[in-house]
C-alpha cells in the first residue's frame, strides 16, 4: 500500500501529482494470471454457445432455475470467497477480468453474478465477524445462499439519508419494518444486506446495517418487475414486516451503515466496470466483423471514414477504460486506502464509454442493428441501466467534485484561521501563506509543480498536456471556492464542470501509466497502436477539458434554469411552430 493517506484526485485537485499511486501499471503475478485464464477459458466454453438462450430469456424476463443451478455447480457464486470455504479467492483485478469475461456474452448473467458478489455479500467480507462468516461463507460460496443488496426504496435512491426502513432495538433483536424496491437478484436470494434507521443513544436516528435471510418470518418477495434491459436477471422488491433480527446479525458498527454502505459501493465498483468493458469489446467485435462484410457502393463499409471514425473512438473509449477499472481495482486491492473518488469515476466513465460504444454499434450496423434477431438492440437496453444503479452518475458526479474540493476547502481554512492569528503566531502564518503563493505561482507557471516524469519518454506531449491541465484544475477548484464558499454545494453545474474535468484527467492519467508499461514490456514498435490510443485521448481530454474552464465562469447556465423553471411551471413546451 502506498504510504500516502490521499488519493490520487485529491493530491490532483491540489495541484499536486502523486504518480506513485498509478505507476507501474498493476499486473497479475504469473500464478494468478494463469488461474484467472483457466477461468476464463472456461467461462468462454461454458457460455459461447448459449447466444440462443440469452434471447430467449431475455423475452421472457427471466432466467431459469436450471441455468442457475450450472452457474452454482460452476463456482461464480464464490469468485472472491476464500478456498477453505469452496471459493476462488480472487481480489478484485481478478474478479473484474473474470466479469468482463462474462458480460461479454450476456449482461443479465453478469448482473446475477455481480449482485452476489460486488454488492450483496461484500459487506460481509469487509464488515463480518468471525462467526458471521463461518455461519454464511460455505453456504455463499457454493450458491446455496445467493446474496443481495437492499438500500433503495420508493422515497430513497441515492439519498441514503431518506430511508424509511426501521429496525426497533428490543432485547435480544431489532424489529425491522420497510420496504425496499428494485433489488437485483431479489427473487432468487436468500442472504439480504439490508440497510435500516436505527435510534441512537442521543435519540437521534442514524443508518445500520444487517444481514436477513429469507427464512426469517416476515420476509416477503414481490413479484419479477418487467424491465427495459438486462430482463433475464431477477428484480423484486423485497418487503420486511416486523422481522425478527437477531443482534449478532448487525454488519459493522451499529449505526455506521452508511460507511458500510460507502464501502461496500466503492470495493464492487470495479465489477461494474468490468461488465461494461466485456460489453464494449463484444460489440467491437460485431461492429469490425459486420463493417468488414457489409458493402455499399462497392466496397465494405470498413472503407469509409466515418464507420473507421465510429469504430476507432469505440476503441479508445474501451482501452481508457480498461485502464481506469484496472487501476481502481488495484487500488481497492491495496495499492491506496483512499479511492472512492477514484471508484466513482472509473464508474461513470466506463458505463457512459459503454453507452456510446452499444449506440455507435448499433448505428454501424443501420437497420440491421434495430431488428431484434440480432445483438445489438439487447445491448443497447442492457447498457442504459449502468448509468443508473450503483450510484446514478449525476450524483456520482457531485460526490466526484464536492469530495475533491473538500480536502482543497480544509486548506483555505487552515490560511483564514492564521490570518486572523497572524499576530499570534507570525511563523505559522507567514508559512502557511508562502505555501499558497507558491501554490498560485506552480499553477500559473508550471515552475516547481511535480510532473509526470514516470510517463515514457514517448509520451512526453501527452504528459506535459497532463501537467499544464492538472495545474488549471488546481486553480479552477480554487476560485470556485473563494467565489461560492459554502454555498458551492449547491452550484450544481459548475460542479458538474469540475467532475468532467477531474474524470478525463484520471481517465487519461490511468491511460499514459498503461502505455508506458506496455512500451518498457514490447517495445516502441508493437505498442505504437496504444501510443496512437494516448495521443488521441489526450487530444479529446484537452479540448473538454478546455471547454469546461472556459464555461466555468462564462456561461448561460442562468438561462437554461430559466427555460427549465418555465417547462416546470406550465408543465409542458410552451410553443407551436404552426397554429
Amino acid at each position: 500500500m502506498s504510504d500516502t493517506t490521499q488519493g490520487f484526485m485529491k493530491s490532483l485537485c491540489a495541484g499536486a501529482i502523486d504518480q506513485n499511486l498509478l505507476f507501474p501499471f498493476p499486473t497479475l503475478g504469473q500464478d494468478q494470471s494463469e488461474t484467472l485464464q483457466m477461468a476464463i477459458d472456461a467461462i468462454d466454453a461454458m457460455l459461447g454457445d448459449r447466444h440462443a438462450d440469452f434471447f430467449k430469456w431475455d423475452a421472457a424476463g427471466e432466467i431459469p432455475k436450471s441455468f442457475i443451478e450450472e452457474l452454482k455447480q460452476f463456482g461464480l457464486f464464490g469468485l472472491i470467497l476464500p478456498e477453505d470455504n469452496g471459493g476462488m479467492d480472487m481480489a478484485n483485478m481478478a474478479y473484474s477480468r473474470t466479469l468482463q469475461a462474462i458480460a461479454r456474452h450476456d449482461a443479465s448473467v453478469a448482473i446475477t453474478v455481480g449482485a452476489h458478489s460486488s454488492i450483496g455479500m461484500r459487506g460481509l467480507k469487509l464488515f463480518g465477524t468471525d462467526a458471521q462468516k463461518k455461519k454464511y461463507y460455505d453456504k455463499l460460496a457454493t450458491g446455496k445462499m445467493i446474496a443481495a443488496f437492499c438500500l433503495t426504496e420508493p422515497g430513497a435512491g441515492s439519498d441514503a439519508a431518506a430511508v424509511r426502513t426501521n429496525a426497533e432495538e428490543k432485547d435480544d433483536h431489532f424489529l425491522l419494518n420497510g420496504t425496499k424496491i428494485w433489488i437485483t437478484n431479489g427473487g432468487i436470494a436468500d442472504f439480504f444486506t439490508v440497510f435500516a434507521k436505527t435510534q441512537g443513544a442521543d435519540k437521534r436516528e442514524k443508518l445500520s446495517a444487517f444481514i436477513v435471510t429469507r427464512d426469517m418470518p416476515g420476509v416477503k418477495i414481490g413479484p419479477h418487475e418487467d424491465k427495459m434491459g438486462i430482463r433475464g436477471s431477477s428484480t423484486t422488491s423485497v418487503y420486511f414486516e416486523d422481522v425478527k433480527v437477531p443482534k449478532d446479525h448487525v454488519l459493522g458498527d451499529l449505526h455506521a451503515g452508511f460507511k458500510v454502505a460507502m464501502n461496500i459501493l466503492n470495493s464492487g465498483r470495479s465489477g461494474l466496470g468490468g461488465g461494461c468493458i466485456g460489453g464494449m469489446k463484444r460489440l467491437i467485435e460485431m461492429s469490425t466483423d459486420w463493417a468488414s462484410q457489409r458493402e455499399q457502393f462497392g466496397s465494405p463499409i470498413r472503407k469509409y471514414g466515418l464507420i473507421q471514425q465510429k469504430v476507432g473512438h469505440m476503441v479508445v473509449d474501451c482501452y481508457a477504460a480498461e485502464s481506469a477499472v484496472t487501476l481502481v481495482a488495484a487500488m481497492s486491492d491495496g495499492r491506496c486506502d483512499d479511492y472512492a473518488i477514484e471508484a466513482a469515476i472509473a464508474k461513470v466513465f466506463a458505463t457512459e464509454a459503454l453507452w456510446r460504444t452499444a449506440d455507435e454499434a448499433l448505428q454501424v450496423a443501420g437497420g440491421t442493428g434495430f431488428m431484434r434477431e440480432y445483438a445489438y438492440e439487447l445491448i443497447l437496453r442492457d447498457s442504459r441501466i449502468n448509468r443508473i444503479f450503483e450510484g446514478t452518475n449525476d450524483i456520482l458526479r457531485l460526490f466526484v467534485a464536492l469530495t475533491a474540493l473538500n480536502d482543497v476547502g480544509q486548506s483555505l481554512r487552515e490560511m483564514s484561521r492564521s490570518l486572523k492569528g497572524i499576530f499570534d503566531d507570525p511563523i505559522k502564518g507567514f508559512g502557511l501563506l508562502a505555501d499558497y503563493g507558491r501554490k498560485h505561482v506552480e499553477w500559473r507557471t508550471g515552475y516547481g509543480a511535480m510532473g509526470m516524469d514516470k510517463c515514457a519518454l514517448e509520451l512526453r506531449p501527452e504528459a506535459e498536456a497532463f501537467e499544464e491541465l492538472t495545474r488549471q484544475l488546481a486553480a479552477m477548484g480554487d476560485f470556485l471556492l473563494r467565489k461560492h464558499g459554502k454555498k458551492i454545494v449547491d452550484m450544481q453545474f459548475a460542479m458538474r464542470r469540475m467532475a468532467d474535468v477531474m474524470i478525463d484527467l484520471f481517465v487519461l492519467a490511468c491511460t499514459l501509466s498503461r502505455v508506458t508499461a506496455s512500451i518498457q514490456l514490447n517495445g516502441i514498435e508493437k505498442a505504437q497502436s496504444e501510443i496512437e490510443i494516448a495521443q488521441v485521448l489526450a487530444g479529446q481530454v484537452r479540448g473538454r477539458v478546455t471547454r469546461n474552464f472556459r464555461k466555468i465562469d462564462s456561461n448561460d447556465d442562468d438561462l437554461i434554469k430559466s427555460l427549465a423553471d418555465r417547462a416546470f411551471d406550465s408543465g409542458k413546451y410552451d410553443w407551436d411552430a404552426i397554429r
